[in-house]
């Protein structure tokens, strides 16, 4: 997880919109003293008040800031990557709760790798899924369980396939094998590991 440093803090010239002053019985907001010292828990204070009034856009990935996204990544339990620019993140942030849905699907793997990776992604499995009235009939798909999945890249060579086999093992069934094959974007399918 990236370490990026936090911008909050004091702010010049930033007003409380709450002045402790008010708050004080009248007798005490016409000393000075006592004003001079109010006003600096008001200087500390605006910032935070202004957080609290903006709080929609901390919790929203498309608008929080940019020091912001890997703790709302944790919220939603995804792990970013350094590789990943601003806009990527923020993509992955903000589609983590689809993402989470599929988890384990066809769909919610492909979905993981397209969303990570800005690529054409198939996947395909050996599973199926059927009812029957029989005890006892036949399963479908085919034994043992395994996972196919497909990348096709503008840049085979450039594609960190750590990077793509964490995330494939982080949104697979836990019990399902898979075989991982890169093809360039061009090329016909069936392109090579």
């Amino acid at each position: 997880m990236a370490d990026h440093a936090s911008s909050r803090g004091l702010v010049d010239g930033l007003a409380s919109p709450l002045p402790l002053i008010e708050r004080l019985p009248g007798l005490m907001q016409g000393d000075d003293f006592t004003r001079r010292f109010v006003e600096a828990f008001d200087d500390s204070l605006a910032p935070v008040i202004a957080t609290i009034d903006g709080l929609a856009g901390y919790v929203d990935p498309w608008l929080a800031p940019e020091d912001f996204l890997d703790w709302l990544a944790g919220w939603v339990g995804v792990e970013l990557d350094d590789a990943w620019d601003t806009e990527q993140r923020r993509e992955i942030v903000a589609g983590a709760a689809v993402v989470h849905r599929r988890r384990g699907t066809l769909r919610g793997v492909a979905e993981a790798l397209e969303r990570a990776f800005g690529c054409e992604v198939s996947v395909s499995d050996s599973g199926g899924v059927a009812w029957s009235l029989t005890p006892g009939a036949d399963a479908p798909g085919s034994s043992p369980p395994h996972l196919s999945v497909e990348l096709r890249v503008a840049d085979p060579d450039g594609l960190d396939l750590r990077r793509v086999e964490r995330l494939i093992e982080s949104v697979k069934p836990a019990h399902v094998p898979y075989t991982l094959e890169i093809a360039a974007a061009d090329a016909p399918s069936g392109g090579t590991d």
